[in-house]
């Protein structure tokens, strides 16, 4: 028996059509960016630097970096031609000379975070960092480079097992690296900023502690951040006293996040798991202990609500100051306040403590 054409055309009505499929958002991606010819900028942060990678805020990036040396020097030092990475090659036969400066480093990026904007903060959680060669190099002029006028450079293996420096007989340094360069665009009225000198921008911190389980918030000053990483380092001390680090290459996974929720930063700030960390870099030493202070300062006051006198006083009680580099033509101071010490905090992460 057929269903009346009509009583088809009533069931047809009756019946709700299927609600429109919303494109699902994807959520934060996982990218890559590998230091090729066109995707490194030789030496400088700039405001008018070209992207080499657009990402949201969320987004992961694996990033790899190059050690500043040219494959000819590091042969020099001991280094077999196969030893020598691709990407380093590439980098020096490709990369035109006039693109080059005014500092020495090859950094990975710049990397436009997308609703970054200037007044924001930018933070950069580093969830890995691993070496991605068995060597590096340590240079010998730096801080006392009067008395080290021909102290050379040293090649320095490493054995990637047991994660230590065969620094010489008898002599092994533990290994732990970061990136000396993690920094975004300064303010454009700076020009083509030289990756030697670190600043309000980051750049050249060359800060041992900015390593992996670490975050560090960074002022933006250009749309999209524009941020960059290099200057791989095996291992430092604090003041990088002879000019370099362990210098080597290096692979990292950043996460970025845009923060409009800040209040804004003059200077970097970062995060440990124990600590939190102020920064402040000067061509004289006072001055740069004196930023990192202030800026501690100001940190526990916007925490605590403390009176700037009582949080200057509770400095003086519990917060360490460290000479992070005296190399770098600005010097830098960076200020260590011990997370344990706000026990109100604790207590509400932990309340059967």
């Amino acid at each position: 028996m057929r269903t009346p054409l009509l009583a088809l055309a009533v069931l047809a009505c009756a019946t709700p059509p299927a609600p429109a499929q919303r494109p699902q958002d994807p959520g934060p991606k996982r990218h890559q960016l590998m230091p090729t010819p066109a995707n490194v900028a030789w030496g400088y942060y700039w405001s008018e630097a070209v992207p080499k990678l657009r990402i949201r805020s969320g987004d992961q990036v694996e990033m790899r970096t190059l050690l500043t040396s040219s494959p000819t020097r590091l042969e020099r030092l001991g280094v077999a031609p196969e030893e020598v990475e691709q990407y380093l090659r590439d980098v020096y036969e490709n990369v035109p000379r006039e693109e080059r400066g005014p500092g020495g480093h090859i950094l990975t990026g710049p990397v436009y975070v997308e609703g970054a904007e200037p007044g924001d903060v930018l933070e950069v959680r580093i969830l890995e960092v691993g070496l991605t060669i068995p060597y590096g190099y340590n240079s010998r002029s730096g801080f006392l480079r009067e008395e080290f006028r021909r102290g050379g450079s040293k090649l320095i293996r490493m054995d990637t097992d047991r994660m230590v420096a065969l620094y010489s007989e008898g002599i092994e340094v533990p290994l732990s690296p970061f990136f000396g360069c993690m920094g975004v665009a300064p303010p454009p009225d700076a020009g083509r900023w030289s990756s030697t000198p670190p600043w309000i921008h980051g750049g050249n911190l060359d800060n041992k502690r900015l390593v992996a389980g670490t975050t560090l918030y960074l002022p933006v000053h250009v749309a999209g951040a524009l941020f960059e990483a290099g200057d791989g380092h095996a291992v430092q001390g604090d003041g990088e006293v002879s000019q370099t680090a362990l210098e080597t290459s290096l692979q990292g996974v950043f996460e970025f996040h845009v923060r409009k929720d800040m209040k804004t930063l003059s200077w970097p700030r970062a995060e440990t798991p124990t600590h939190y960390i102020t920064m402040g870099t000067d061509e004289d030493l006072v001055t740069a202990t004196q930023t990192a202070l202030r800026e501690m300062i100001d940190f526990i006051v916007e925490k605590t609500g403390l009176s700037r006198a009582d949080a200057y006083g509770l400095c003086s009680l519990a917060v360490d100051m460290h000479i992070t580099q005296l190399v770098d033509q600005k010097v830098g101071v960076h200020a260590m306040c011990p997370r344990e010490i706000f026990v109100g905090e604790e207590r509400k992460k932990h309340p059967e403590r």
